[in-house]
């Protein structure tokens, strides 16, 4: 039997671990061959450390193991440019481009008189504009394609107003008005536009300064970021089911919608 993305070709950002290699790893499961990229080296103001070129390679040499083909580089997102001219090379090589999924991201935590402007660029800068980039380095090939989907990765802080992480939380939000612009204005070319909204996903990613003031001062905010559900987490392939429902043809007519993989926490 055939996979539920066979033969297509997909654009993955933040690639080197977490949800990013899981999607990546999740779509070749199922017949994709990827084009991957993650900036595998320090940000400034992002106070965990980040992933590295060998996590990349690694992610690489997992989906050349199920037998895809795959295009890798160590890339920011924040270069448009770059990131364009990377996705267009690729896409010849690999025979055209059929979706992208914007899953770069980073975060800070803290109280609002603690969280300063650097802070507020170095979130907006990739986990908003990084969002905008890669869609607007994938679509001219989706066009091409004739069609195609692009499935921007949001989170719960997108639908909720997730305290001590404001720059985080606002990006978020960013990301679905973004997507619903997209989805608007590309439906006419049957490009489909979604957004995906995990809670909380063990992924490298991490606010200690959040943690010790829920656990602390701030203990009056811990029932926001508690699942419905018994789990405090999920896992990244959770969400990558989710990715993979909405590259796959079985989405072929969902389009601006905010999927949550959430275990409920958006609902309380």
């Amino acid at each position: 039997m055939s996979g539920r993305v066979e033969g297509k070709v997909v654009l993955v950002t933040g690639a080197a671990r977490g949800m990013g290699r899981s999607h990546a790893v999740r779509l070749a499961e199922e017949g994709a061959d990827l084009i991957l990229v993650d900036i595998c080296a320090p940000v400034d103001n992002v106070p965990y450390p980040m992933s590295a070129k060998e996590d990349l390679e690694e992610t690489a040499a997992q989906v050349r193991a199920l037998g895809r083909r795959v295009n890798a580089a160590v890339l920011d997102v924040r270069d448009g440019a770059q990131l364009a001219e990377f996705t267009a090379a690729s896409a010849s090589e690999l025979g055209g481009l059929d979706a992208a999924v914007a899953n770069a991201g980073v975060l800070t935590s803290g109280t609002w008189d603690t969280t300063t402007g650097d802070d507020w660029r170095a979130v907006l800068d990739i986990n908003l504009i990084g969002v905008w980039n890669t869609c607007v380095a994938a679509i001219p090939h989706l066009l091409e394609r004739g069609g195609g989907s692009l499935v921007n990765i949001s989170s719960a802080a997108g639908i909720k107003g997730n305290p001590l992480t404001t720059p985080y939380t606002a990006s978020k939000h960013g990301v679905v008005g973004l997507s619903k612009s997209l989805a608007n204005e590309l439906a006419l070319n049957s490009i489909r536009v979604n957004t995906v909204h995990p809670t909380g996903v063990v992924t490298g990613m991490s606010a200690p300064a959040m943690h010790e003031l829920i656990a602390g001062e701030r203990q009056d905010l811990g029932p926001i970021y508690q699942n419905a559900m018994p789990v405090p987490v999920i896992d990244a392939v959770d969400v990558s089911n989710a990715v993979l429902y909405l590259v796959s043809d079985e989405s072929r007519y969902v389009t601006g919608t905010e999927l949550t993989v959430d275990a409920g926490v958006t609902i309380r």
